[in-house]
């Protein structure tokens, strides 16, 4: 098997406060809102925003009632730290950067070069979604 991710699904506090942000999200990550679409599956408690993507999948699932009040935390067993893509050029992490901070983002680092990561060189920034999610921006090697 060639390690290939399918699709991820991420569980968040609101779905439709989500939804309104990944709308403006995705599009600058290379999805077609025009694959997006949303389900509801009462026999697992939870709906799902689907964005769909030949080479990734990406979806937003409600969190079960018992559990929608507690806090994000990325350091938290079982949590996703961070998910980062990649940018073909430091350029391109510098347009996606502007488009990103354009739809209001919280931005935790801007574009620079990170020498303690590889392979170098390693030019990426970093945002969180409303929930707090950590994503990534990056060109490296």
């Amino acid at each position: 098997m060639e390690p290939i991710l399918d699709h991820i699904q991420i569980t968040v506090r609101d779905l439709d406060r989500s939804a309104a942000f990944y709308d403006r999200l995705m599009p600058i990550l290379g999805y077609d809102l025009a694959h997006r679409s949303r389900a509801s599956l009462p026999a697992h408690d939870f709906e799902v925003v689907e964005y769909g993507h030949p080479r990734l999948g990406f979806a937003l699932t409600s969190p079960r009632a018992s559990v929608a009040d507690d806090p994000v935390h990325r350091r938290r067993p079982g949590s996703v730290h961070h998910i980062a893509f990649r940018a073909a050029s430091p350029a391109e992490v510098d347009r996606l950067y502007a488009e990103v901070v354009a739809i209001g983002a919280e931005i935790t680092d801007p574009p620079k070069v990170w020498p303690e990561f590889v392979p170098a060189p390693y030019y990426a920034f970093f945002f969180k979604d409303p929930d707090g999610i950590k994503y990534e921006i990056v060109h490296a090697g």
